[in-house]
């Protein structure tokens, strides 16, 4: 499901399930993450879905990239994979108007 960064922050501050997932590169990662979020680059290709597959699937998790487009295209692998609950942040990391670390 795809939420603004209003409803994004909102529903994750919320959500004591919530699990904050970037799919960026390391290399974009050494520029700044989210805080708390734990990292699996998308462009890993099997071994995104390996440690994936090692997440729990009761979690709510909480996704982000660059821009958008790399998040969806996680939450659709996570949906097929099993995992229900997954909201990407619409405009990615370069729109987020919150602390990055």
């Amino acid at each position: 499901m795809n939420l603004t960064q209003e409803d994004w922050v909102s529903q994750f501050e919320a959500d004591e399930n919530a699990v904050i997932l970037d799919v960026r590169t390391e290399d974009e990662c050494n520029e700044g993450i989210i805080a708390n979020s734990i990292n699996i680059d998308i462009h890993m290709g099997q071994g995104f879905i390996n440690e994936i597959e090692a997440l729990d699937k009761n979690k709510n998790y909480y996704v982000y990239c660059r821009s958008g487009m790399r998040s969806a295209k996680a939450c659709e692998i996570m949906n097929e994979l099993g995992f229900e609950n997954t909201y990407n942040l619409v405009g990615g990391i370069i729109e987020w108007n919150g602390d990055i670390v």
